[in-house]
């Protein structure tokens, strides 16, 4: 009987203990089993929608704001790591303190310093961005940043922005086609584009308080283009708002740019940023697009807060604002939606490319971007040579002069937010010593003598005793006894020149440059002048010097790049990627009185008009037949270049069609070189005004010496048409067009008629 009891207790106990093992394999599983947002097998919006469905209040509002001056959380519950942002678009900017803007003092965290936009707009070389975006993109995976906040795509409106040096020029057609490959570089190594300032960020000083009032065809087809290319043809994962207002709203939240164009018309997918304190209230980054904030007007954790970053717009007010009934989680959970792609297009992206730090590719790329974007403006020939005076003949030159603060000071440190803390940075000076021996200085003027920003020092010293008298008389002695003098001059990255912040107060070069020069000339008129900056600027003794170039601000190579040029080891082919105005009245911003707008009764908007609508750059030099210093897309070479008569594949064009144009592109000088091939556009028969012509196309060739080459320039029905503003769309018209082709936008070479049908 025992048996039997004991036996039947034997079988209960190993029928619990199977089912007890059964749910034990179970659970097991169920924990092994890999969750959906973790599961890269899975469709990227199902992950989002099962990671979105796990998470709570508190981390989606956490991840919606900034927890630091650069950084935003992830969601360590769930395995998502913080999100790091860091500044460009030049370089990748050095670390700072947690809740402060002075450097963190590391000793990991310098960088190329990569040519500023305008010098890699001056290449016309699509290849080239695509280059600096994937150079760019491994010095942010070796330095664990996620987004960077770069490039910029603003229009060149007035010569007097302080930010034009970080822009791609004046005209929508060359920006897009460079921000493009830039973008696709940057983020085909897992580091998100934010492409920056969305829209119409063209003034510095009061930059909170500009309210443009500009027409719709103007916004549409001179300042969105970049941005919608970037959008809708590079995949742009981030948009950083402007400062400024549009319609009266600020644009880090405005309903029309951010939810009905950007968002709405575009299919933007990715995260909308603000720029730093460019978030003004709770209830309009709620409903008007604002996915991210970051930089909220907070002075770290000193203003009686546990944590500033929970007094943003969109934490704790909103988060309150929910739970009071105000909102409903719908926008909430769309931003957090538009967050989270963003993680596992950058955080989470498993399979990411090796990132490289201050690398020689990086610098090769640096040097190539650099001297490309060197543009040629004037080389005259010298009479006592007969021949020009570029590029120098070092075996003839005994005593060569270098003038100039320029050529000593570095120029990656400063101008707000792009500023950088170089690796290294080659001065013009010490690349033109170290080729010619002998070679002497004079500093010729004082400009700026600050020996730091934000906490990088600027290299040598630039401290001076001396007067502007005592400068100007040692330079004219050295000047009376060389061969030939470079002076190295132009603007720098202090306020009021090429600096975030502030815009110029005048269209002169500054300090006493001007006055140094025309002293020269009167010993010497064997000058080569050289402009460092990312704007133009008068210069009234132009018709004297016989040898221009245009440098830019180009980052850690500047001295080599410069020098190169300067000796004939590089032909320069860059070509201008704005107007080059021999004064401000004409630029149309100016001419028409509308910069820089006018305040408000109550002193805190000025509405600033974009009255000259349409007509920016070259368009408003064709429609007053002007004739500026420099035109659009100018620049010379140490070579010459024959274009033959162009042909097309066909007259007419119908409404799904593309047409061809070609021209026959030939190197009649003595030594390599390149040209860049520009189409433009003109509308014979529109029922609205349009501009005389329009970029429309451009192709940089590289030809040897007598060599030949046929360039192929293709468009399509949307290189004839306009933004109509009764309709909201898109219009070419039916009729007759002249395509116009050309080496810059006032010297057109060979044209062809052809009809839309």
């Amino acid at each position: 009987m025992n048996q039997v009891k004991y036996n039947k207790q034997w079988v209960l106990r190993v029928i619990v203990a199977a089912i007890l093992f059964t749910i034990h394999c179970s659970l097991f599983t169920a924990v092994a089993q890999t969750p959906a947002y973790l599961d890269e097998s899975k469709p990227l919006e199902q992950r989002i929608d099962d990671a979105l469905a796990r998470m709570t209040l508190d981390e989606k509002i956490a991840v919606i704001h900034a927890q630091s001056k650069f950084s935003s959380p992830g969601v360590k519950r769930l395995g998502f790591p913080d999100l790091w942002t860091d500044d460009g678009p030049h370089g990748v900017r050095p670390d700072v303190l947690w809740d402060e803007w002075e450097q963190a003092g590391q000793t990991n965290d310098s960088c190329v310093a990569f040519p500023a936009l305008t010098c890699l707009a001056a290449t016309w070389n699509p290849d080239l961005a695509r280059l600096y975006g994937e150079s760019l993109g491994e010095e942010a995976l070796y330095r664990n940043k996620s987004v960077m906040l770069g490039p910029g795509v603003n229009i060149f409106r007035t010569p007097l922005n302080g930010r034009n040096f970080e822009y791609i020029g004046e005209d929508p057609w060359l920006a897009s086609r460079m921000v493009v490959p830039y973008v696709q570089g940057l983020q085909s190594k897992g580091v998100a584009a934010c492409v920056k300032h969305y829209a119409l960020n063209n003034d510095e000083e009061y930059r909170h308080q500009v309210n443009v009032i500009v027409s719709d065809r103007a916004l549409h087809e001179i300042y969105l283009p970049a941005f919608k290319a970037a959008v809708q043809e590079g995949g742009a994962w981030a948009i950083m708002g402007a400062y400024n207002l549009y319609k009266d709203q600020h644009n880090c939240h405005n309903d029309i740019m951010l939810n009905k164009i950007l968002k709405q018309d575009w299919g933007f997918d990715g995260v909308v940023i603000s720029d730093w304190g460019g978030c003004h209230n709770t209830d309009e980054a709620v409903r008007n697009g604002l996915d991210l904030e970051f930089g909220t007007w907070t002075d770290g954790l000193t203003m009686g807060k546990t944590n500033a970053y929970d007094a943003y717009y969109l934490a704790a007010a909103y988060k309150q604002a929910i739970q009071q009934g105000k909102y409903t989680t719908k926008e909430l959970d769309e931003k957090v939606r538009r967050v989270l792609r963003l993680f596992y297009r950058t955080t989470m992206k498993r399979n990411k490319a090796v990132g490289f730090l201050c690398s020689e590719s990086h610098y090769d790329a640096a040097l190539k971007i650099a001297q490309e974007g060197i543009v040629l403006l004037k080389n005259d020939v010298v009479k006592k040579d007969k021949a020009p005076l570029l590029p120098l003949n070092l075996q003839k030159m005994q005593r060569i002069l270098v003038v100039g603060e320029n050529a000593i000071k570095m120029m990656t440190v400063g101008g707000g937010s792009s500023s950088l803390k170089a690796q290294r940075e080659i001065l013009p000076l010490d690349a033109l010593q170290a080729r010619v021996a002998g070679l002497e200085y004079a500093r010729g003027y004082v400009g700026d003598t600050v020996q730091s920003y934000n906490g990088v020092t600027v290299g040598r010293s630039l401290y001076e005793t001396r007067t502007q008298a005592e400068l100007t008389a040692e330079t004219v002695e050295k000047a009376r006894e060389a061969d030939v003098v470079i002076f190295i001059g132009g603007l720098n990255k202090s306020d009021h020149q090429d600096c975030e912040g502030h815009d110029r107060l005048s269209y002169d070069l500054p300090y006493a440059q001007n006055e140094v020069i025309e002293t020269i000339l009167k010993v010497n008129p064997r000058l080569v002048y050289v402009n460092i900056s990312g704007n133009p600027a008068a210069l009234p003794w132009i018709a004297k010097v016989p040898a221009v170039l245009q440098a830019w601000f180009i980052g850690s190579e500047a001295g080599e790049a410069i020098a190169s040029v300067l000796t004939g080891e590089t032909n320069p082919s860059g070509k201008l990627p704005f107007t080059w105005y021999a004064s401000l009245d004409q630029c149309g911003a100016h001419a028409t009185g509308a910069y820089p707008g006018t305040w408000r009764a109550d002193h805190k908007i000025i509405d600033e008009e974009y009255k000259e609508g349409l007509f920016v750059g070259y368009r408003w030099i064709d429609k007053l037949s002007n004739t500026p210093l420099f035109p659009f897309g100018y620049g010379l070479s140490y070579t010459t270049f024959k274009l033959g008569k162009a042909t097309a594949d066909k007259q007419e064009l119908t409404v799904d069609d593309k047409i061809t144009f070609t021209i026959p592109v030939t190197n009649t000088g003595a030594v390599a070189g390149a040209e860049t091939i520009q189409l433009y556009i003109s509308d014979l028969e529109a029922s609205v005004e349009r501009p005389v012509k329009e970029l429309k196309a451009f192709r940089k060739v590289f030809l040897q010496p007598g060599e030949t080459k046929q360039v192929s320039l293709t468009i399509d029905r949307s290189a004839l048409s306009f933004y109509n503003d009764q309709t909201g769309q898109w219009t070419a018209e039916p009729g007759e067009f002249k395509a116009l082709i050309g080496t810059s936008s006032n010297n057109i070479i060979s044209n062809y008629k052809f009809k839309l049908k």
